[in-house]
């Protein structure tokens, strides 16, 4: 039996057919859990979030409009939603981590190519939180200061602060991975 269209899935969640919400979530689940990670940054919290997510994605379905958007790009916003929620009720944990700002740190583009996806996705995830939480919503998902601080509910001066110390940060760590010569051995 052929594997079902996208377009049957959705009709089929539309109408809350077990066996195409499963399929929907056999499909995007791997892709929505790597979102929940970048942002909650456990990983036992991060299936929670998504499970979260799934709910209010097969309870919201009825109002996805395909002429919008893609399924991919809508559940991606949900989930991102979601984990906020989550921050925001276990507060968000900031960070009193001082760092050493210098601005002529930089980081040679070698490094990023020689680097694998999961090695920078892991440097990502072991910012503090407040810093992960902005740097996400600002570099990865393009969100406005102004934005951020309403949904993290923190000063705008906070996610630039943020911002800038996260940036700051993975360079920091980029260099010490060069070092390292971690990078050498994934070649």
């Amino acid at each position: 039996m052929p594997e079902p269209t996208l377009e049957h899935i959705i009709s089929g969640c539309k109408q809350g057919h077990a066996p195409c919400q499963k399929a929907l979530v056999q499909r995007y689940s791997g892709f929505l859990f790597s979102i929940c990670l970048r942002y909650v940054g456990d990983e036992t919290k991060s299936k929670d979030v998504l499970q979260d997510a799934f709910i209010r994605i097969f309870k919201y379905i009825k109002s996805f409009d395909p002429d919008k958007g893609s399924i991919k790009t809508w559940m991606s916003k949900i989930v991102v939603n979601t984990a906020i929620r989550q921050i925001n009720k276990k507060g968000l944990e900031n960070s009193t981590l001082t760092i050493d700002f210098n601005d002529k740190v930089s980081v040679e583009p070698t490094i990023l190519d020689k680097m694998a996806t999961d090695d920078l996705l892991e440097l990502v995830r072991s910012l503090p939180d407040g810093y992960r939480q902005v740097f996400n919503l600002a570099v990865i998902e393009g969100y406005s200061h102004k934005e951020i601080a309403g949904m993290l509910k923190i000063r705008e001066v906070s996610s630039r602060s943020n911002l800038s110390r996260a940036k700051q940060l993975l360079r920091t760590k980029l260099l010490a991975f060069k070092n390292s010569e971690s990078w050498a051995r994934r070649i």
